[in-house]
């Protein structure tokens, strides 16, 4: 068995292992692309093609109980045996489109599974043993990347040498219809991010940032710089005379009598750590609530001594979630507070720990998925792709850095913030409109570099010509007239058809189909 194909398999599993690093964007084909290029020995294809498949499943996201197709397996396998073949980015779309939505299934299959370990996790609960919870719920979230690693190095093991016997066969001409498939697919990445953020409010800040784009030739980093400029403008409020709040508030501190703090920070800073691993046992019935549970669980046994008190606080923690992991530490925060004042108090109403728990996941779902999913992701992939496609191991780099310091150093500050302010904090936000600014701000910017990405990113046109002697280019008039306008268009219809509720896979397999037929008839290069 070859070393790099053993290689190769520990990177997907560290792929499929994102769900314990806190949706870090660590497992996106722009990360992996490299990882495998490195070890193959290519690593300038390896960041081409792993940019070039991103720019495919750019819009690929699970947002609540959606399952997009398997980036990973499919990003890992179609790089590999592109550059085992030496065929390219061409190749690298056929093998992954096929291998991420086959892998998809295998890893719905698994959620499904994972919902029958319930019964467990609530017996466990009932005996107040949190050390089984917590074990219990690392080793089911093990169980993807084990699985999936095995997959991949039997499919590299047993169909390496197959697969490259097999694409040498292919002919150039089939080659180049999947080279201009390839260059359709990320009109459905971005028609994705429309859906979540499209709307008429915001509209035409898509259509600034197209023009920018393709009139004025701005790279997408000096397009979201503006995009910045602009939703700070537009969101920028007078603040309001707070001075008559804040007496009534200094008032209401004098009279309520502050309770003994049992919890220390280093128990806060634990509950954000364990929150990494949210998503680690994901499953179809109750999502996270067992890792809610094992987050924290820090707090529990700094609160409660007895097992009757533990097994309570474990039952209840073990109920229904599911948030955004971006914004769920102020979740956690607020909870730890709750807590320890339901530990002091033997007149609070516990049921209330969960109540505030359920009203919060909608809204903070809303505000932190359109924040990191529609903004913060699409600046980051804008940049890295676009330096990346031209092999700039620099993309991946901006990539991760982009995407994770706001996110770690906003989603650690929040535990702490949900804890020291408790809802109190949240009423102040509501108060005076920062989440309903926040969300516009993040959308008027996300649309800004997605207007940008169908001029910079998608490289379509068409071969056409009228008249003989001399012929005329129908490109050449169409950029005379709205650059980019094709690849405008195609991403316009794909969002039509998203909006229309149609499956990813039958659009992925569309644009396959349109990209390639319309390649073999000279509608399209």
């Amino acid at each position: 068995m070859s070393i790099s194909f053993i290689l190769i398999a520990l990177i997907a599993m560290f792929g499929h292992s994102e769900d314990f690093l806190g949706t870090t964007l660590l497992s996106r084909p722009l990360v992996l692309g490299p990882l495998v290029g490195l070890v193959l020995g290519d690593l300038t294809q390896g960041v081409i093609i792993g940019a070039t498949l991103e720019l495919i499943f750019m819009g690929n996201i699970k947002v609540g109980a959606a399952i997009p197709p398997d980036v990973v397996t499919g990003g890992v396998l179609g790089t590999a045996f592109a550059i085992i073949s030496g065929k390219g980015p061409a190749i690298a779309l056929a093998i992954a489109v096929p291998v991420s939505i086959l892998a998809e299934m295998v890893i719905s299959g698994l959620f499904v599974l994972r919902a029958v370990l319930n019964k467990k996790f609530t017996a466990y609960a009932d005996e107040g043993d949190y050390r089984k919870i917590q074990r219990l719920h690392i080793v089911s979230g093990l169980l993807r990347p084990l699985l999936m690693g095995v997959v991949i190095l039997l499919a590299l093991q047993l169909g390496a040498g197959v697969m490259k016997s097999f694409l040498d066969m292919i002919p150039l001409w089939v080659q180049s219809g999947l080279r201009v498939a390839g260059n359709m697919l990320p009109a459905l990445g971005f028609a994705l991010l429309m859906n979540l953020m499209f709307n008429k409010t915001v509209a035409p800040y898509f259509f600034l940032g197209f023009l920018l784009a393709a009139y004025l030739k701005l790279p997408v980093i000096a397009i979201g710089g503006l995009g910045v400029i602009i939703a700070l403008i537009v969101t920028q409020v007078t603040p309001k005379d707070t001075s008559d709040d804040d007496e009534i508030d200094n008032e209401t501190s004098v009279e309520e009598p502050k309770p003994i703090q049992k919890l220390t920070k280093r128990d806060i800073r634990n509950v954000f750590l364990r929150s990494l691993a949210l998503e680690a046992n994901f499953n179809f019935e109750t999502w996270q609530n067992t890792g809610f549970a094992f987050a924290i669980i820090p707090v529990l046994k700094r609160l409660y001594a007895t097992k009757q008190a533990m097994a309570d606080a474990l039952k209840r923690h073990l109920q229904f979630f599911n948030t955004s992991p971006y914004g769920s530490t102020l979740i956690f925060g607020i909870t730890a507070a709750m807590e320890e004042q339901n530990s002091q108090d033997n007149d609070f109403d516990e049921e209330s720990i969960n109540s505030v728990k359920l009203g919060l996941m909608g809204p903070l779902a809303g505000v932190f998925d359109s924040l990191f999913w529609g903004t913060f992701k699409v600046i980051a992939a804008g940049v890295g792709t676009s330096l990346a496609i031209k092999g700039n191991v620099m993309g991946p780099v901006l990539f991760i850095l982009i995407f994770n310091v706001p996110h770690l150093l906003l989603r650690y500050n929040l535990t702490f913030i949900g804890y020291n302010a408790g809802t109190k904090f949240l009423q102040n936000l509501a108060k005076n409109n920062v989440m309903d600014r926040l969300t516009k701000g993040a959308s008027i910017l996300g649309l800004m570099v997605v207007g940008a990405m169908p001029a910079t990113l998608i490289s379509i046109t068409t071969p056409l010509t009228i008249g003989a002697k001399p012929a005329i280019a129908v490109q050449g008039i169409i950029d005379q007239i709205v650059p980019a306008i094709i690849p405008l268009g195609l991403t316009f219809l794909v969002y039509y058809f998203v909006k229309k509720n149609v499956k990813t896979t039958y659009l992925l397999l569309g644009l396959l189909v349109l990209g390639f037929v319309g390649s073999m008839i000279h509608l399209f290069a």
